[in-house]
This record gives structure tokens, C-alpha cells and sequence, in this order.
């Protein structure tokens, strides 16, 4: 999109006229999802080990994310879309505060969810430092896109999609995501390491 999302006339001009809104809120939810359940099963894998309880708390921030980011989706992807359409085809000064009231909503749910993914994004960057199993830089890159992901949260809520929020989190955001594939990669190359015959039985 090319509007400033700050700009409310420009950017719901701009939501109206995409025919692929929802289809597109619907993916980012279905990415949200993905990552958060990568996350529940890297807890699982470090719940034995020096940084369970960082693992732990991890787990839970990426749960209440995917709970926040449904929220969000269900009000940007859905309600604005209905709304701005409903004022598109009837350009009244109502419906354009109706749709504003959605869009304040959205501006909320966009901090928190930002707020809260930062946060849970540099509480398993430490997790993987003190784990120890896993490149250190790695959990250096979560906590470095999770901070600034987390500050542009809070900057999101006291000025909405200012160009400072969007200065701090589309850089973090970007890097989270890249720092997923590459942890992603490095855990489908390593080799899978078989319990010896006997302790599988021990275990069983």
C-alpha cells in the first residue's frame, strides 16, 4: 500500500479499492500461526535442558500471541474492510467516524500485538543463549529484532502508524522473520541424533 496508514481519508480510499484484503489479513494470521507453533515445539526442545523456564515463558508469549494477532486480523482483516466498503458506497461523514472508531481498534490491537511478539521473540533469544545448543547468534538476532519490535509497540500506542513506528518495527520485523528461516534451516540440517536401543526402552 502507498497511502500514509496515518492518514485515515487516504488509506481507507486505498483499502476500499484492494479486492484482496481479506485473502491477504488471512495469510499474515496463517504466518503468525506457523511461527508461534515453531516456537511451542523449540520450548519442547529446550524444557530439559539450562533454559527451561525461559523456554517456558516463551511458549506462553507465543500462544497469547497467536490469540492477540487473531484479534487484530478479525478487526483489520474483516471489520475495516466492511467498513471502509460500506463508506466507499456511501461517502457520509458517519460512516467515515463509524470506520475510524474500527481503525482506533486496530491501531490498539497493532501495538499489543507488536509489544507482545517483541517480547516474546527476545525472551527466546535469551532462551537459545543460555541453552546453549544452538549458534549464539541466533538468540542474538531474536533479541535484537525482538527489542525494537517490542519499543515500535509502544510507540504505536501513543502515536498510531507514524512513521517512527513503522521507522522501528518493519526493520525488527524483517529481521525476526529472516532469523526464523535461518533457525528453521539450521534445525532441518542437523543431524537427528537416535537414543540408543536400551535407553528407548528405559524410556518406554
Amino acid at each position: 500500500m502507498s497511502a500514509d496508514p496515518n492518514v485515515a481519508l487516504a488509506a481507507f480510499t486505498e483499502y476500499a479499492a484492494s479486492g484482496n484484503w481479506v485473502a491477504i489479513h488471512l495469510m499474515q494470521l496463517f504466518g503468525v500461526v506457523l511461527i508461534a507453533a515453531s516456537l511451542v515445539l523449540l520450548s519442547r526442545k529446550m524444557a530439559e535442558g539450562p533454559a527451561a523456564e525461559w523456554a517456558t515463558l516463551g511458549a506462553a508469549g507465543a500462544i497469547a500471541s497467536v490469540a492477540i494477532a487473531a484479534a487484530l486480523q478479525a478487526v483489520d482483516g474483516v471489520a475495516l474492510k466492511f467498513m471502509v466498503d460500506m463508506w466507499a458506497a456511501t461517502p457520509e461523514p458517519a460512516m467515515f467516524s463509524a470506520a475510524l472508531g474500527v481503525r482506533q481498534i486496530e491501531v490498539g490491537l497493532a501495538s499489543m500485538t507488536s509489544l507482545l511478539l517483541g517480547l516474546t521473540a527476545a525472551i527466546y533469544g535469551i532462551a537459545l543463549l543460555i541453552d546453549g545448543r544452538f549458534p549464539g547468534w541466533i538468540g542474538v538476532v531474536a533479541i535484537v529484532g525482538g527489542v525494537p519490535t517490542a519499543v515500535a509497540g509502544v510507540v504505536m500506542a501513543h502515536t498510531g502508524f507514524s512513521n517512527a513506528a513503522m521507522v522501528l518495527g518493519m526493520p525488527s520485523n524483517s529481521l525476526l522473520i529472516v532469523g526464523m528461516i535461518i533457525l528453521g534451516v539450521y534445525e532441518w540440517k542437523r543431524p537427528v541424533v537416535q537414543a540408543p536401543r536400551d535407553q528407548k526402552v528405559a524410556l518406554q
